[in-house]
């Protein structure tokens, strides 16, 4: 994928991850959010076996941001496109994150 400068989202995650539902719908909400908002999104596994699933928002060259967590639970895709959208309205009052302010009104157009 292309880099967009408005950021991207990064789904982290065990390579040897033991529910795929909890996945399926983590990262259903990510492609749902990513695409509302015009972002890249891409899965990172790590080798070593984590339980929980991490979702984080990178703005260029800056550290990624967490912006959800599974904690192991079983959740929706609405449960954790609600939760995404809500940090992601959060993050875009902070003046580090000036792209996500012009993203605004997208994000809580469907709240």
């Amino acid at each position: 994928m292309l880099e967009n400068s408005n950021g991207k989202l990064l789904v982290y995650a065990s390579d040897l991850i033991s529910c795929e539902k909890r996945f399926s719908s983590v990262s259903g909400a990510v492609e749902k959010i990513a695409k509302l908002l015009r972002l890249n999104f891409e899965v990172v596994t790590c080798e070593e076996e984590v339980v929980s699933i991490y979702v984080y928002y990178k703005n260029g060259e800056e550290d990624p941001v967490p912006i959800y967590c599974d904690k192991g639970e079983d959740t929706s895709v609405e449960e954790v496109y609600s939760a995404l959208r809500s940090m992601m309205f959060v993050l875009s009052f902070h003046p580090r994150y000036s792209a996500l302010k012009y993203m605004r009104k997208r994000i809580m157009r469907f709240s």
